[in-house]
């Protein structure tokens, strides 16, 4: 199992959740976040803005899912046909175990 993490901005979390939903892969935790990639913030006049507004989009799904999802985020997280700076990343980790809390059972 892996998890991925995808940080996308704000006004493309519902259309990337809208459309990994129609892909089947309905379950995702969604977490408001901000931060700043390598262009540390946007400079507007003298005022640094450092602390841009992203969404984190966390789906825990089988390897073999991976490529799949990874498909669908970097088709429809694209601020623009060709992407722009501050679109985001795409982040894998390996997911050792899982449970379910209600029943204890394990897997996905």
């Amino acid at each position: 199992m892996i998890l991925v993490r995808a940080i996308v901005r704000p006004e493309k979390k519902y259309v990337l959740l809208e459309e990994l939903s129609a892909a089947g892969f309905h379950a995702a935790t969604v977490v408001d976040v901000v931060g700043r990639g390598k262009q540390m913030g946007i400079k507007i006049g003298d005022v640094v803005y450092d602390e841009i507004p992203k969404s984190l989009i966390m789906i825990a799904v089988s390897n073999e899912d991976k490529e799949a999802i990874v498909a669908l985020i970097l088709k429809y997280a694209k601020s623009s046909g060709a992407g722009s700076f501050g679109d985001g990343k795409i982040f894998i980790s390996t997911i050792d175990e899982v449970y379910t809390v209600s029943s204890g059972a394990t897997g996905l």
